[in-house]
């Protein structure tokens, strides 16, 4: 899928725009509720798309940037509570997709999708929950939240390389750089601090025993942003909801294996799929001669500045080759890379 594949339209709540895009065929699968958006720059994103995707092989998948924040409209804050984001949300699903749906709710979007699944049974046939809480005074000590809360209100871009840190742990420094970016390009510090003060007031624990939709809820046992605990107290508070834990410890799910992500998540759908489906090998003609020369130097041992000097390139260059010879690996680090050269005799 290509940039262009997407096209943005606009619904309205209450005077103000949300932007949405539709990409795919098949039944909708809703997308949203991120504290964090851009419908355009995730789209510029090789491995959001990937993800976004593989779903929208099967399905119609429908994503959109809450008031506030992303290419919605930017002129006020974001919802402050559980019911003004389920109102963006219901007028959202009233415009892009009338009838029956599923939802897809991860991290502080599970709140919603959670919400709306509660009081909407009848539109709701399917809701996944990845990365969920059911409070947001759970995620951490008060003392942590109002520290956090106070670095984002008195410096936007200091809190946004705390954030990168927390949400991207097996990042290479230039993905955490473009993550600060997009933080910043997304929201103002305004919306970014109105935003993550919702995220911790947001408490679900009043509708999640209402949910009569099948449930999957689905948690990587070492998330950093989210506690694995909290996402297995979210499961026993819906009936009958099947808990799938998985490996790893990224929060967005378009990053580590997303591929066991999309696998569950479709099979939970009622897509047919293999049993076991193993992440997407590359093979060695993907890698440019540069990046197969990178990357033979990573298994060596080669420090970023090592290789910089033998290839004579700078080391942002060396940086971002390693960057793209992960992605094009699918793998989360740079050892990881270096044990996949070992495996395919790339020394």
């Amino acid at each position: 899928m290509d940039a262009e594949d997407q096209v943005i339209r606009y619904a309205e709540r209450d005077g103000a725009s949300i932007a949405w895009a539709a990409v795919g065929d098949g039944p909708p699968l809703v997308i949203g509720g991120w504290w964090s958006s851009h419908l355009e720059l995730d789209w510029r994103n090789v491995r959001f798309r990937r993800f976004t995707g593989a779903l929208a092989r099967h399905r119609t998948v429908i994503r959109y940037d809450r008031p506030g924040a992303g290419v919605s409209d930017r002129r006020g804050l974001p919802a402050r509570t559980l019911d003004e984001e389920l109102a963006t949300l219901e007028a959202l699903v009233d415009e892009a997709a009338p009838g029956r749906i599923s939802l897809f709710g991860a991290s502080s979007g599970s709140g919603v999708a959670s919400s709306y699944a509660a009081r909407h049974p009848d539109r709701v046939d399917r809701l996944v929950l990845y990365g969920s809480y059911a409070r947001g005074v759970d995620l951490a000590p008060p003392a942590a939240r109002e520290a956090m809360l106070s670095i984002i209100e008195q410096h936007w871009g200091l809190g946004s390389r705390v954030l990168g840190d927390l949400f991207l742990p097996g990042a290479t420094a230039d993905e955490r750089a473009e993550f600060v970016e997009f933080q910043r390009r997304s929201a103002s510090r305004e919306v970014a601090l109105a935003s993550l003060r919702a995220v911790y007031d947001f408490d679900s624990t009043g509708h999640l025993g209402d949910v009569l939709a099948p449930t999957l809820v689905l948690h990587r046992r070492n998330d950093r942003a989210i506690p694995f605990a909290l996402g297995k107290d979210v499961a026993r508070r819906i009936r009958n909801a099947r808990f799938v834990a998985l490996e790893g410890d990224d929060h967005f799910p378009w990053r580590g294996d997303a591929d066991a992500v999309v696998h569950e998540t479709l099979a939970f759908l009622g897509v047919p799929v293999d049993p076991v489906q193993a992440p997407r090998a590359a093979t060695r003609a993907e890698l440019t001669d540069r990046e197969r020369e990178v990357l033979r130097l990573v298994a060596l041992g080669r420090t970023d500045a090592e290789i910089a000097t033998q290839l004579v390139l700078s080391t942002h260059t060396v940086h971002r080759h390693i960057a793209n010879i992960r992605t094009k690996l699918d793998v989360p680090s740079r050892t990881a890379a270096a044990a996949w050269a070992l495996r395919n005799e790339v020394i």
